[in-house]
């Protein structure tokens, strides 16, 4: 929990008329975030639309009636991209104003900055120049997948800094509707998650998908088995209850799926409303710049990021099992 000093810190940076200016600020190959998330504050331009790339993210925008977009006093005013081109199709689909030539033309002019990028190997120097402004700041999944690299936000935390990372699965409407569910099951046994791409890049969202489930700090240990590219991760929790996890390139089509068994009855669901997630994890970032108080602990944040870096070397030591209480951050 962050102290009162912490919490009026944070509101400082926001406007007292409470209306929140953001930053998007990166955007690698592959990822389409930008786009996305720009889109669920400001709206977006329909005859712009086809400039996003990803078919996915047109297709469910599109989906939802116009009056869902947007939260109150929240914008996107700038924007930045590795590629400056990236940057100037977005801002156009996405009702974004101002194009920034560099990451440091956004300082002074927004209350926050959001890196929408899922490469945790370059988070932490994405991070640096804004928590070290003293500017809030929110990452997408993962926080960081290098303990070195962990142990500098678990430094920037207790010195105070402002930030956030997490899965939009945290948020998703599937699984808040099985854990409803649970007092059916029983006593419970097994916990499996699918995701397509690597376990570096998507681990996250089947491991957060997961871990709505049962307390996350209760993770013992990790086993992974297979190759890079299609790997099973197998979690053991201090309530005797197993976690199977599979990460496969190609799996688009069970990308989300989570089934819980237990010793009664079993339950299964599928993730497919990417856009009530991702705009309750904007809203939830919203709610902490406002409040100054985290709606989960940075503990939390701790002890994934330890399983995604566990999973990545049980891999490279030949499926050893890994405790998780080996992950010391220095």
């Amino acid at each position: 929990m962050e102290k009162d000093s912490d919490r009026e810190s944070v509101k400082s940076l926001v406007k007292r008329n409470d209306n929140i200016k953001l930053a998007f600020v990166g955007k690698v190959a592959g990822d389409d975030h930008p786009y996305s998330w720009s889109a669920i504050l400001n709206g977006y331009e329909e005859g712009l639309l086809a400039m996003c790339p990803n078919q996915v993210i047109r297709e469910y925008l599109k989906a939802e009636p116009r009056d869902r977009f947007g939260l109150p006093g929240v914008r996107v005013t700038h924007i930045w991209c590795d590629d400056a081109e990236d940057a100037n199709r977005v801002a156009k689909v996405s009702r974004i104003p101002h194009v920034a030539a560099s990451p440091e033309e956004v300082i002074g002019e927004v209350d926050a900055v959001v890196i929408p990028t899922d490469l945790g190997s370059e988070h932490l120097e994405r991070a640096r120049l804004f928590l070290e402004a003293g500017i809030p700041v929110f990452l997408d999944k993962p926080l960081t997948i290098s303990a070195d690299h962990l142990a500098e936000f678990v430094r920037w935390h207790e010195e105070g800094k402002h930030f956030m990372s997490s899965s939009c699965m945290r948020y998703a409407t599937e699984y808040i509707s099985c854990r409803r569910r649970l007092g059916e099951l029983g006593a419970l046994r097994v916990i499996t998650s699918m995701t397509c791409r690597s376990w570096e890049r998507y681990g996250i969202h089947a491991l957060e998908a997961l871990c709505t489930f049962l307390p996350v700090d209760g993770w013992e240990s990790v086993t992974t088995t297979g190759t890079e590219g299609a790997m099973i991760v197998h979690l053991r929790h201090k309530t005797n209850v197993n976690g199977v996890i599979a990460a496969m390139d190609d799996m688009d089509g069970a990308f989300g799926c989570v089934a819980l068994y237990g010793t009664r009855s079993s339950v299964h669901t599928q993730f497919r409303d990417s856009f009530f997630a991702f705009k309750a994890q904007l809203a939830d970032f919203a709610l902490y710049l406002r409040s100054g108080r985290a709606s989960y602990p940075f503990t939390e944040t701790i002890a994934l990021m330890k399983i995604i870096i566990a999973g990545t070397r049980s891999l490279a030591e030949g499926g050893r099992m890994v405790k998780l209480s080996e992950i010391t951050l220095h």
